[in-house]
């Protein structure tokens, strides 16, 4: 009797190290791919924040001067950048992620078919935006008399000269925000998408019977906490986009830094110090600082719409 019940007691005991192996052989490569990609370049970032390295010669170590130089000594950071990324990031971040809900919502009441096309349609920017941002928003803001808003505007008599919209400070940075929402219907927007056409039919019948009135309330009540993990999901990929479309500029000023500094965003300040100018050191001070933005502006989004406990 006692060697039997051993016996089982092994044989759990096997199972459960079989199982436990298992689950660490699927675990290990996602594992593996996120300590490579993801843990261990946010470290090395933040060691070398504190130290100067020009990427030839051995890092320096030079404590806080970069953080110091960052607030004291860095005018455009101040005075351009700082500025110019909240403006970016407030308007573009809240902005294409209550753009994508409302998209979303509104092809959920419509006939799978068109609901289909139209969501290809809507989230076929996300994927090409670089090339349809030198294509089509270029050409339209030209700065040349073949430009099509300046030939509309030539021929119309509305201005004398050619306007130099993409060269412009009091352009450029309006023009990337609206480039920006355009492009915003991303795997956010899909994810949205989803969350919306699978709510339970249920809940709204239940609601009506008890008196709910439109279609707002229905929102509100119903659809928004009905799909809490899909909003969180859209919120942060949101955010994180609306931080990493620096790119944006760039291509519609052909340069970087953007003209006066009216276009650039922290990733374009990063991207120039670390590889135009050559001051590792000082672009991953850059770097560590757009972390700490990002995660932040992340746990707002958790707190909003992640799951309470």
């Amino acid at each position: 009797m006692k060697k039997s019940v051993e016996q089982k007691e092994k044989k759990k005991l096997s199972n459960k190290s079989k199982n436990l192996l298992s689950s660490i052989a699927l675990v290990a490569p996602y594992t593996l791919i996120f300590l490579a990609f993801i843990i261990v370049p946010i470290l090395i970032a933040f060691i070398l924040s504190f130290s100067y390295f020009d990427a030839i010669n051995s890092p320096q170590w030079a404590g806080f001067d970069n953080y110091i130089y960052m607030i004291t000594g860095d005018e455009e950071f101040v005075k351009h950048i700082i500025p110019n990324t909240l403006k970016f990031a407030l308007i573009v971040g809240p902005g294409g992620f209550a753009l994508s809900f409302l998209m979303a919502w509104m092809l959920s009441q419509i006939q799978p078919t068109p609901r289909k096309y139209l969501s290809l349609l809507l989230y076929t920017p996300s994927m090409v935006g670089a090339i349809l941002v030198t294509i089509l928003w270029k050409s339209l803001f030209s700065g040349a008399e073949t430009g099509y808003i300046n030939a509309f505007l030539l021929n119309n008599d509305l201005v004398e000269a050619p306007i130099q919209f993409l060269q412009s400070p009091e352009y450029l940075l309006n023009i990337m925000i609206v480039v920006s929402l355009w492009s915003s219907m991303g795997i956010g927007f899909l994810a949205m998408l989803a969350g919306i056409l699978n709510v339970n039919p249920e809940l709204y019948e239940a609601a009506a019977i008890d008196g709910m009135k439109n279609r707002v309330q229905e929102i509100f009540y119903i659809t928004i906490p009905a799909m809490k993990p899909q909003m969180l999901f859209g919120a942060v990929m949101a955010i994180v986009g609306a931080f990493n479309m620096g790119e944006i500029g760039v291509l519609l000023s052909g340069t970087n830094p953007t003209p006066q500094y009216s276009g650039s965003l922290i990733v374009n300040h990063i991207a120039d110090y670390g590889f135009l100018r050559n001051e590792m050191g000082y672009a991953s001070a850059l770097s560590v600082v757009l972390f700490l933005i990002v995660y932040a502006f992340s746990r707002l989004g958790h707190v909003l719409f992640g799951e309470n406990d």
